[in-house]
Order: structure tokens, then sequence, then C-alpha cells
């Protein structure tokens, strides 16, 4: 796969199967290809197993985009954001996704099977899948947390960077 070809992750856990397979079937409608790391089934497995691959699946540049699905969200999300370069936005109404590639550069999303039904959930993915960074004052926050991340991979102390009002 390609990094600017439209392809996109999608990995899930056994709570976020069946929607998973709804966004599949929707995004290969729209012209997508799909890379699904799993789960395979509606049987028990892992979040962060799959929220891991996804993740490492776009870090690589294999896939540009990932989508994530769990109950909530919450779980593969925080998973996934372990990984280097990862920013996955949990979000349950388009708007906030639509902001999460526009203002954050969210490079994944995390969707709640027990939160969203079918047809927002299309909605949010395509809010995400059709916006793209802005740049400009944004680059300058997004580089920010990339520095963040830097400083705490390499074992580098914290930065005292944050300003305590005077009424602190």
């Amino acid at each position: 796969m390609n990094r600017n070809a439209k392809t996109v992750v999608l990995g899930s856990d056994h709570a976020g199967y069946e929607l998973k397979m709804t966004i599949s079937d929707w995004l290969k409608g729209k012209g997508w290809d799909v890379c699904d790391v799993g789960a395979p089934s509606t049987e028990r497995a892992d979040y962060p197993i799959y929220g891991k691959a996804a993740a490492e699946i776009v870090q690589s540049g294999q896939c540009r985009l990932g989508v994530l699905i769990c109950g909530t969200g919450v779980g593969i999300g925080l998973a996934a954001n372990k990984i280097r370069g990862i920013r996955c936005a949990v979000c349950s109404e388009p708007f906030t996704a639509k902001l999460a590639r526009q203002h954050n550069d969210a490079n994944m999303l995390g969707l709640g099977a027990r939160v969203v039904g079918p047809g927002l959930a299309l909605m949010i993915v395509e809010e995400f899948l059709n916006a793209d960074f802005e740049g400009g004052r944004h680059k300058i926050r997004v580089d920010m947390i990339t520095q963040i991340e830097e400083e705490n991979r390499n074992g580098t102390p914290p930065s005292s960077g944050a300003r305590r009002s005077a009424a602190d």
C-alpha cells in the first residue's frame, strides 16, 4: 500500500467487529482500499493488539489514515497513541472528527461501537477522511505535541514549560 493512495487501515476488538465490517464495506463502496488487521470475529479479542497493529501500519506509511473501533473507542485509541507519531482522536460526532484532522493532524480515528450507531459512525468517518490538515498555527501546536512525545521517548526529563497563574 502507498501513503498517497486512498488507503485506510481498520482495527477493532470483538465489540467493534460488526461496526468495523459496516465501515469496511462502505469505504470499499467509496473507492477506498482497506487493510483490516482484525479482530477477525465477534469472539473475545483484546483491543491493544489491534490498536497497536493498525497504528504500526500508519506509522510505517503503508496507510495514511486509520480507523479503530472498540466498545467506547477509548481503549483501542489509547493503545494506538502509544505508537510514535500516532495521533488518534476518539470522536462521537462528525464536527470533532473533522477538526481533529484539520487542527490536530490526527491520523487515526477511534470510534465506540457501544456509543455511536452505524449511520452516525459513517458520517464521522466521512468527515475525518475528507478533511485535510490546515497547517499554519495548528502545525506549531502539533510540533509542540511531537516535541513532548520525543522528550518522553528519549527519557529526557519533562520541561517546566507550564506557566502558573498569579493565583496559584
